[in-house]
């Protein structure tokens, strides 16, 4: 899937010491487990265990802050999606074609101009209108605030994945692909899954004004990500191999659970820190 080109290029920066609310650092110790695909013997999943057993969820409409401060109750939907191929595009048009004024606040505006345009680099994403993707319903929309594919999905039977464009319903699990040679001159793809942060946005990323996969008050989610984003895992997985995934997640959950109850017991922050740094938890989870 290809990145999302958005915003405007800038150094990188400390985004934990500039942006508020706080952040946690881009970088920090993480844990990961390789196992080959299942369904596919030339491939290999490397999975970000830290991000997949973190407590992150999605707080649209619950404190979410916005990527843009400007616009806070527009969540991360102001600067349009990006296609990821010409499949992606004919998807979302598809389904827009279903969409009814009742659950979309912009379809007459959808109808007349289309609901893509060209950014000014001329890769083709969804039209921003009034500020945001032409899909995103506005507080006090009668037929509700937010993505119109999601009503769109549970009169039609369907997740919502199945209609939107390929970024929003990956976000915030990226996937990447890389061509590795061994050793011995065998060759496989590396799939690796794992949190799409900032830098996934490119370079514009970091000027973003704030990016919930960091933030710990969108790291409250009473189950893990790799429960909560089961659908988006298999869609981008197989069946196969989200179930050898959640094994490796079950083990690491219980390993966790039992080390932070024996750190609990430690005197001093630096003597439980000490007891849970093999695991890696996520420094935007709940102490």
């Amino acid at each position: 899937m290809a990145a999302p080109r958005k915003g405007k290029k800038s150094a990188p920066v400390d985004v934990a010491l500039t942006a508020r609310p706080p952040e946690v650092p881009l970088d920090f110790p993480r844990a990961y487990v390789e196992f080959p695909d299942p369904s596919d013997s030339g491939q290999v999943f490397r999975c970000d265990l830290t991000w997949l057993t973190s407590r992150w969820t999605c707080i649209f409409g619950r404190g979410c802050h916005g990527i843009d401060a400007a616009k806070p109750d527009l969540g991360c939907c102001v600067l349009g999606a990006h296609y990821s191929d010409k499949a992606d595009e004919k998807r979302a048009k598809k389904y827009a074609d279903m969409l009814t004024d009742d659950i979309w606040q912009f379809a007459e505006t959808g109808r007349k101009k289309g609901i893509s345009e060209k950014d000014e680099e001329g890769a083709r994403k969804t039209r921003v209108v009034q500020g945001a993707c032409i899909f995103q319903n506005r507080p006090g929309f009668e037929g509700g605030e937010g993505c119109a594919f999601h009503p769109l999905a549970a009169r039609i039977g369907k997740e919502p994945l199945e209609l939107k464009p390929d970024v929003c319903w990956q976000l915030p699990v990226r996937r990447t692909f890389e061509h590795v040679e061994r050793p011995d001159g065998t060759q496989i793809l590396l799939i690796s899954i794992g949190e799409y942060d900032r830098r996934g946005w490119g370079a514009g990323g970091h000027d973003l004004d704030w990016y919930c996969s960091g933030s710990p008050e969108a790291h409250v989610a009473v189950e893990p990500v790799y429960v909560t984003e089961r659908s988006t895992l298999i869609a981008l997985m197989g069946q196969a191999g989200y179930d050898v995934l959640v094994e490796h997640c079950e083990a690491r959950v219980a390993a966790l659970t039992a080390a932070r109850a024996v750190a609990a017991k430690e005197r001093t922050a630096a003597a439980r820190d000490a007891q849970l740094r093999a695991f890696a938890p996520h420094p935007a989870d709940p102490a």
